[in-house]
């Protein structure tokens, strides 16, 4: 997604306070929260893919990378080179404003595109395969570039689309069920929106919150929802400012050079005390003070 205007406030619902708009204290160790630690970043993938948008991690140990750009990639076990490009069309043959991701057990992908609206089914050659019904109440009301930037699938088979923002007239973003089930409010800080959603096999969903001012760069947040209320319940899970810088730089006004327009993520595995482990990815935006990062983290809920 372009990169919005946003104010890098981070004021998550039921979370207390406001978080410091200055610095946040040096982390201790690794760590970027009680629950969330950094293992390292990677600057590889820079000159070799772009504008990634998604990740979902493949049975194999290999990683889809999607671009905003309609393109899906394959990246190698390290996600450090692409070995597979794949170029995408929605069912009138155009470029898909390609922002979200769901692999499924039978290797079909699911694809959210953010300018449609739409919801799309390819098989893994980049075939069409056909387009999920979006809810009447949601067609034609969505900001402008601001629609499915998250999908995730849950358990039972249930297919959840996170709104970047909210739709036009409301002031909560919301988990739309699709093809037309229910649909759940999420309250969102001001300035954020949700850029990415993982299910995490026991009803909640991690949410990637990512907002973007130039005066201070970006912030990134790993939000915890359950969707079993409405609104669904939000926990702060880490804000990845406070994280190490780890040595990173970067070419733009930062709070944490670590930072970049974090976009991806996905769930590669569990470390042996059970942690989630995470890699998520920036969007360059092909802007040359932008860099596409990999970031990998442990969470434990």
């Amino acid at each position: 997604m372009r990169r919005l205007l946003l104010v890098a406030v981070l004021v998550l619902a039921g979370c207390g306070a406001p978080a410091p708009t200055a610095p946040p204290p040096p982390a201790v160790g690794n760590a970027c929260s009680p629950s969330t630690t950094i293992e390292s970043f990677s600057d590889v993938l820079e000159g070799q893919v772009a504008n990634l948008s998604a990740l979902a991690a493949r049975p194999d140990g290999t990683v889809y990378a999607l671009s905003d750009r309609s393109v899906l990639y394959t990246l190698d076990a390290g996600a450090t080179r692409p070995l597979a490009t794949v170029p995408l069309a929605d069912p009138t043959g155009k470029p898909v404003d390609s922002e979200s991701l769901v692999v499924d057990p039978d290797g079909t992908l699911t694809i959210g595109d953010e300018t449609g609206p739409q919801v799309l089914r390819y098989a893994p050659d980049g075939q069409l395969l056909g387009a999920l019904g979006i809810p009447a109440n949601v067609a034609g009301r969505t900001q402008d570039n601001a629609s499915f930037e998250g999908l995730a699938r849950q358990p039972d088979g249930t297919l959840i689309a996170a709104l970047e923002k909210p739709l036009v007239g409301e002031t909560d973003s919301r988990l739309v069920t699709v093809p037309d089930g229910p649909q759940i409010r999420v309250p969102l800080a001001p300035g954020l929106g949700i850029a990415e959603l993982v299910a995490l096999g026991d009803g909640r969903l991690l949410a990637l919150e990512r907002g973007y001012d130039p005066a201070t760069g970006n912030t990134v947040a790993l939000v915890l929802l359950d969707p079993r209320t409405d609104p669904a319940g939000t926990t702060l899970v880490a804000d990845l400012g406070a994280c190490p810088t780890l040595g990173a730089t970067s070419q733009q006004p930062q709070r944490n050079p670590l930072l970049d327009n974090v976009e991806g993520m996905t769930i590669t595995g569990r470390a042996p005390d059970g942690a989630l482990e995470l890699l998520l990815v920036s969007d360059d935006n092909d802007d040359p003070e932008q860099v596409t990062r990999l970031y990998r983290l442990q969470v434990r809920l």
